[in-house]
């Protein structure tokens, strides 16, 4: 009795590991600009594949703000999390990502800070496309402007969906940009980076320093800012091998 009980134990804990390995719930975090909607594409491909796929509305409104309102989000989920980000996103899930059940992040065209760096310090660094749209601020918010929202965010796009996004379009509170970063989720977590080789508005050259240097696995796709939406296809298996090699 006492060697059964020993192998059923045994059984019931490997079992349990097993269970926690297999990541099933996805976290999608949208960047500045932007609501949750421009994840729908992305989304319903994730669902086709058999995941619990939640949108965090992070509304913009200041870090630590939008980091709240991903933590509310994956307070709500059962089991394992891959949490991804897009652009600023990014930075919101370099800092939510450190939470328990998070097992693995994607970043999509985005920030992934290091300790002691700022994103406005990041973008600081590198030369500013003359094609960028990002107007200064006012009373605190910077909006894109729209006369360069297509060229300069969403060239892959058609013309009306570029119109809606710039029209829907969500300003961000610019004091997120000077928050100093101290936790580092991609340090104790698997990380995975798709470099948008065409991006107006997050330099290229600093997407694949910051994908690099993190020592995670990088992919670079041919598309501009919003590459989640115009290669949707591609980004969810990307999403879906990132997943299925935690299980692993």
């Amino acid at each position: 009795m006492k060697k059964y009980s020993v192998i059923a134990l045994l059984a019931a804990l490997v079992l349990s590991i097993n269970t926690y390995a297999q990541v099933k719930n996805i976290v999608l975090v949208h960047g500045a600009f932007a609501d949750g909607s421009g994840w729908h594409k992305v989304y319903t491909l994730l669902k086709a594949k058999g995941y619990n796929v939640s949108v965090v509305g992070n509304p913009n409104t200041g870090f630590a703000d939008d980091v709240a309102a991903t933590k509310r989000v994956l307070d709500r989920q059962n089991g394992p999390v891959l949490l991804v980000g897009h652009s600023y996103g990014g930075g919101i899930i370099t800092e939510a990502g450190n939470a328990a059940n998070v097992a693995g992040l994607v970043y999509i065209a985005a920030f992934s800070p290091e300790q002691g760096e700022s994103m406005g310090q990041l973008l600081q660094s590198y030369p500013s496309d003359p094609l960028s749209g990002v107007l200064p601020p006012v009373d605190g918010y910077a909006w894109y402007d729209k006369a360069r929202f297509h060229q300069g965010f969403c060239a892959d796009l058609s013309k009306e969906e570029a119109e809606f996004l710039a029209d829907s379009q969500v300003p961000l509170a610019v004091a997120a940009f000077q928050y100093t970063f101290q936790d580092i989720a991609w340090k104790t977590k698997p990380s995975w980076h798709i470099i948008s080789q065409d991006d107006h508005s997050l330099p290229v050259s600093l997407q694949r320093f910051m994908g690099k240097r993190s020592g995670g696995k990088v992919y670079e796709l041919k598309g501009s800012h919003l590459v989640f939406i115009s290669h949707a296809k591609d980004v969810a298996e990307i999403i879906d091998q990132a997943a299925k090699s935690i299980t692993q």
